[in-house]
């Protein structure tokens, strides 16, 4: 199982305020925040689901992960999906595949994709039905 992960970021701000707007529709906030002083290296932020309190997705500063990668986050509900596709573009982020059903993956797949400001695929996708 994994515990934590992330993608490297160019502009720490703007990435920043891009996955807090996106992935606030999805119930994650940034739970934590370390300067480079603290970290010996590189600003970082954690995002998590609020109501675990434990970040398990980080972003830090630096030259972007290339290719850039991508991270399904997982959605209670078709509604989150389309939440969080809009909030994302609305933040600075390109659209990388509307929110909608992808059948061939199984039949109840809902998922929503964009690009971050780093070209980072990122997804909402919510598995139960209607």
């Amino acid at each position: 199982m994994i515990d934590h992960t992330g993608v490297t970021v160019s502009d720490y701000g703007r990435s920043k305020a891009f996955y807090e707007a996106a992935l606030g529709t999805l119930g994650y906030g940034c739970l934590a925040e370390f300067s480079a002083e603290v970290t010996g290296h590189t600003d970082v932020a954690g995002f998590g689901e609020k109501a675990s309190g434990k970040p398990d997705f980080w972003l830090s500063v630096g030259t972007p992960n290339q290719p850039p990668i991508h991270i399904a986050f997982r959605a209670d509900s078709r509604a989150a999906v389309e939440a969080f596709h809009a909030a994302a573009v609305l933040a600075g982020g390109r659209d990388n595949g509307e929110p909608g059903l992808r059948p061939h993956y199984h039949p109840h797949y809902y998922g929503a994709f964009v690009l971050d400001p780093d070209g980072h695929n990122i997804e909402a996708v919510c598995h139960h039905p209607g």
